[in-house]
């Protein structure tokens, strides 16, 4: 099964008077549609934007596996375990909110911040909160999140080049940046299919460079 869902068909959230642009990919918020709970392991997709100054104040988390992946601009974390860090893009965030944590996350540089923020359901709640920062994550290596038994390969491909899609009950594929041809479908930056059955199947860059997160889960 491949079901494509567009960036424009996105649920648009945030607070653009304060700076804040998201793009929900799945329930969110004040948002609901029973319909578009999860897939798999994944919970949300959010695209965010954030004018230089803007940000979300301290807020809490819990039970859940965040991954952040910033596209443009820098992201200032700030977390109540003592966690301060600015990630870049090619940097991968990842925080681990366990039986509870707060956390402020800003754009404290000059220029616009982009990045995309995934949150998975760990396969038993609780424990103690944990965060890594994984600097210029390498193509070829994968990043394994066995807490919600999923892993995150980031795919920069080339024009014309191409990767085998993991074969795996669930495959989240998100379109960071470029254009792409997956089986009969071609995705722009925004775009997200969501697979089942992937035996066999390719992802290919089309006449640009192309940059792709693609969840591998179990359930």
């Amino acid at each position: 099964m491949t079901d494509v869902r567009r960036s424009g068909d996105r649920y648009a959230g945030g607070d653009p008077a304060a700076g804040i642009e998201t793009r929900h990919a799945f329930s969110f918020g004040s948002f609901y549609d029973p319909g578009n709970l999860r897939f798999g392991a994944l919970l949300a997709c959010n695209e965010e934007r954030l004018a230089p100054g803007a940000g979300f104040e301290e807020h809490p988390h819990s039970h859940t596996e965040i991954v952040t992946w910033v596209v443009e601009g820098e992201l200032t974390h700030r977390d109540s375990v003592g966690h301060a860090t600015v990630v870049r893009p090619g940097d991968l965030q990842h925080l681990s909110s366990a039986s509870g944590v707060r956390h402020v996350e800003r754009n404290d540089g000059d220029r616009p911040l982009v990045f995309v923020q995934m949150w998975l359901a760990p396969l038993t709640p609780g424990g103690e909160p944990a965060y890594e920062v994984v600097r210029g994550i390498a193509d070829a290596t994968p990043y394994a999140l066995p807490a919600a038994g999923a892993m995150l390969h980031v795919r920069r491909l080339a024009p014309g080049g191409r990767t085998a899609v993991p074969d795996a009950p669930y495959v989240y594929a998100h379109v960071v940046r470029g254009g792409v041809r997956l089986g009969d479908e071609e995705l722009g930056p925004g775009d997200a299919a969501r697979l089942t059955d992937t035996a066999g199947l390719e992802l290919r860059a089309l006449e640009a460079p192309a940059e792709v997160l693609l969840w591998e889960m179990r359930g």
